[in-house]
């Protein structure tokens, strides 16, 4: 697919307001047809009702549900409504496409007085369901006539989904990178520009150890792995490789944490300072510095051993963080919450209303296995839960990824919100358009090569700040934060991400867009 496809066909694609213009008031000298679906797959029941639709009038107009009103599934639809609005443009039969943008189709029907509205013979073979009756009686009330289009090729998209989901992530991004005007050349432009901001980030630091071992054996009397010692390799992790993601894209760091009075304290602060990140650590003697040791084996990872206290912290330490926040002269605060002291209900209040007025405010939320609530952190400019966590702080298990969305926005009213989809990738919601053509969009996947998919969302939240401070462009940031959190997975450990692996992940897509499309010139 490509770019000239695109914009081939984008001329069908109209607005009901364009539609009303185009179209004039019922009754009219050509008659008007009107297919309302989600069409996420295009199959042959849908050319069929198409093409029948077709014969009954001059103009046929596709409808398709904007995909933020789709209820089919949690992760539907699979195609995203802009590159399902061109499929169906891309029909000869068809004139006009339109994304509606309503739950249902009645508010369009009302404004369109399309002169037949198509429904697929299923809908009358046990008597017309209620919503069904309803558009009816829209329709019949202005004197439009509802038309059933023969039953003789039924399928279904979720039974074609269920079955092979669909691979169109290249088509998804260029479409996506096409209507809000990006290149690749303005995403490498864009990495140039994130060494221009001074971000403080205040959060949980987390050593994230690695025990390597070699498997010798189980006893006999007991089930009991015997491994023999290798080595351990330590990395600094949670909000501390936050801020290390942030100092290696160039950008200036300070950053505020609470560590125990131990080894591994030691082995925080110097690693920061080497990197160039400017450290305040507030030391808790009542408290260690948070690890979490993996024991591996053979590539495996046999046990986790944590150690930790989850205890709120004190007073004392509250203040002095909060002082640190008042008192920062950065363009962005990052709260980096893995919930293990610095983050509860009374410190997030605290910390939230220390913000200088001005600073881009930024949550992210980690708890998958602790009690957390990223809903606490009100109005802020962009947060980054996984769907996990927005379920649990919502206590939704049902509802599709769009609709969680905006459930999350009336709970916590951000301004842009990167929902993580693990290796479905991101979703991401725009509360107000701004500059958008799309404000609401799913971006899949760039890692190839999964070594480590640790600390990728930590990867995501750095660059994809700095995306948003240098363009204020949410779909930017979710492009960008997506490949830097791509480049962490290909890496064993927390490693810093540098624009030079963001800028190598860059040419690496560009080249397969380039590839696909030339496959099909």
């Amino acid at each position: 697919m490509t770019v000239e496809f695109f914009e081939k066909y984008r001329y069908k694609l109209k607005t009901p307001l364009e539609l009303i213009a185009l179209i004039g008031p019922f009754p009219r000298q050509k008659k008007v047809i009107l297919c309302h679906g989600v069409f996420d797959v295009v199959h042959p029941g849908h050319v069929r009702h198409l093409a029948y639709a077709k014969t009954k009038a001059d103009i046929l107009i596709a409808s398709i549900t904007a995909d933020r009103h789709i209820k089919k599934g949690i992760y539907r639809p699979h195609i995203p409504e802009g590159l399902r609005a061109l499929n169906l443009a891309a029909f000869e039969m068809v004139d006009y496409v339109m994304i509606d943008d309503q739950e249902t189709p009645l508010m369009n029907l009302k404004e369109l007085k399309p002169d037949y509205f198509a429904k697929g013979f299923e809908y009358t073979s046990t008597g017309l369901p209620p919503a069904t009756q309803e558009e009816a009686d829209v329709v019949e009330g202005y004197g439009g006539q509802m038309i059933f289009t023969p039953g003789d090729v039924v399928y279904s998209s979720s039974k074609f989904l269920n079955l092979s989901l669909p691979q169109v992530q290249l088509e998804k991004l260029l479409l996506l990178m096409q209507i809000n005007k990006i290149s690749f050349d303005s995403l490498r432009d864009t990495v140039s520009k994130l060494s221009n901001y001074h971000v403080h980030v205040v959060g949980d630091t987390i050593v994230d150890s690695y025990t390597r071992t070699t498997f010798i054996g189980g006893q006999t009397k007991t089930p009991t792995f015997s491994v023999l010692y290798q080595g351990q390799d330590d990395y600094i992790g949670g909000a501390g490789i936050v801020a290390q993601h942030l100092r290696a894209a160039g950008a200036q760091v300070t950053f505020s944490t609470v560590l125990g009075n131990d080894r591994l304290k030691d082995f925080v602060i110097e690693g920061l300072k080497e990197s160039g990140v400017e450290i305040i650590p507030i030391i808790d003697p009542n408290r260690p510095t948070t690890q979490k040791n993996a024991i591996i084996s053979g590539g495996y990872r046999l046990l986790k051993i944590d150690t930790l206290d989850n205890s709120p912290i004190s007073e004392e330490i509250l203040q002095k963080l909060t002082s640190s926040v008042q008192n920062s002269l950065a363009d962005a605060i990052v709260f980096s919450d893995f919930r293990h002291g610095i983050f509860n209900r009374i410190s997030i209040s605290a910390l939230t209303q220390a913000i200088p007025a001005g600073a881009f405010k930024v949550a992210d939320s980690q708890v998958a296995s602790r009690w957390g609530n990223i809903t606490e952190f009100k109005e802020f400019d962009l947060i980054t839960p996984n769907e996990r966590e927005a379920r649990f702080a919502l206590a939704n298990q049902d509802s599709g990824v769009g609709r969680l969305a905006t459930f999350l926005l009336d709970a916590c009213n951000y301004q842009n919100l990167i929902l993580k989809l693990g290796d479905r990738g991101i979703f991401c919601v725009a509360a107000q358009n701004g500059n958008l053509e799309t404000p609401s969009f799913s971006i899949d996947s760039f890692a190839s090569n999964v070594v480590d998919a640790v600390g990728a969302g930590d990867a995501l939240l750095a660059y994809s700040t700095l995306t948003m401070m240098a363009t204020n462009s949410l779909v930017m940031a979710g492009i960008l934060g997506s490949m830097a959190a791509a480049c962490e997975c290909e890496f064993d450990g927390n490693i810093p991400i540098k624009p030079e692996n963001l800028l190598a992940k860059i040419d690496v897509v560009e080249k397969m867009v380039s590839y696909k499309t030339s496959e099909v010139k």
